[in-house]
């Protein structure tokens, strides 16, 4: 999961007045047809395949290995557009890789390598699953996060109906209006993201029993499996990339904990596909100096931020920007990207 926390910084509009663009890489998540999009994490298979038809008449597609060959040697060529996936989601293979396929245009995919084989959904999925689906749920919540006590008092939204659900539809996890079920889920998950795994995994066992249900992963949600992976990366259009083990916010942790989890995700991945894995992205696009340090020192040879804006000839190597394509009818794609190339 990966998304902008915030606004666009106020440095961009003069930096894309200083540089020219060199390229823009697009960032997905899923290719899928939700019926709850709280993050907009998803596109679905028409749109996306009308992206790529736009892309492929109005741009020069090229793999992020290539891209960063290209600025390398100073020789990008003109409109280039990088298409990424972060997270792993299995719909990547099954959705997104036939599309990718018809229009001969490659593409990177960040894995959560400790998601891998999963039989539970991304915690942000599961989240939302318990506390987003229509019914009744207990007045309170109360949960010990990080050796502190927090409740939460449910209200009116204890009762989340048919028609509360629907009004949610149009709105992102952010924009739940006061009181309501949606932000309530907004505040837990808030309060859940900075955690390490294993602290997440507990509170999210802990709201299961809460909410009286299970933790079987919905079958449109699911992570790659290691055979999954094999066959996305396979014949060589997709490139795999590094997206840490559990998905943490680096800056929140330790270096010796953020190293772990960058190291090992790259090494999961090469002991798997057999190669060397060059590319990485931070989740949710969280970086400090330290964690830009450890992906240079671990071997990476590019990575992907998710700052808002262009490629540009100053950008850095290892904090390369990229820009989220949302679930765009083609007009709006085509019009959106024309403003980035420019």
């Amino acid at each position: 999961m990966t998304r902008v926390w915030g606004a666009i910084q106020n440095a961009g509009t003069w930096l894309q007045k200083r540089d020219s663009a060199q390229a823009v890489i697009l960032m997905y998540h899923r290719i899928a047809c939700p019926e709850l999009d709280p993050w907009r994490l998803s596109v679905t298979p028409q749109h996306f395949a009308e992206h790529l038809a736009i892309i492929r008449q109005q741009a020069q597609p090229m793999s992020l290995q290539e891209l960063a060959a290209a600025r390398r040697d100073g020789d990008v060529p003109r409109r280039a557009v990088v298409i990424t996936f972060d997270d792993g989601y299995a719909d990547n293979l099954h959705q997104a890789k036939p599309l990718l396929e018809k229009y001969n245009i490659p593409a990177t995919v960040f894995v959560t390598t400790g998601h891998l084989n999963s039989t539970r959904e991304f915690w942000w999925d599961e989240l939302e699953r318990v506390l987003l689906t229509p019914g009744r749920l207990p007045e309170t919540l109360h949960l010990t996060i990080a050796g502190r006590p927090k409740l939460w008092h449910l209200g009116e939204a204890a009762n989340y109906t048919a028609e509360d659900f629907e009004g949610d539809r149009d709105r992102q996890a952010w924009e739940g209006l006061p009181n309501s079920r949606l932000a309530f889920y907004y505040s837990v998950w808030d309060a859940l993201r900075k955690l390490p795994a294993d602290q997440q995994q507990t509170l999210q066992d802990e709201i299961l029993a809460w909410a009286t249900t299970s933790a079987q992963a919905r079958a449109d949600y699911c992570a790659l499996t290691t055979e999954e992976l094999f066959k996305l990366e396979q014949d060589g259009l997709v490139e795999i990339g590094a997206h840490t083990v559990t998905h943490p916010s680096l800056p929140a942790h330790s270096l010796t904990f953020q190293h772990k989890e960058i190291y090992s995700s790259k090494i999961t991945l090469e002991q798997l596909l057999k190669h060397p894995v060059k590319s990485f992205a931070y989740p949710f696009g969280d970086l400090d100096k330290t964690s830009v340090s450890i992906v240079e020192k671990c071997g990476f040879e590019q990575a992907c931020s998710t700052i808002q804006l262009k490629v540009l000839k100053g950008s850095e190597e290892l904090k390369l920007p990229r820009l989220e394509a949302k679930n765009w009818t083609s007009s709006v794609f085509k019009k959106n990207l024309e403003i980035w190339l420019g």
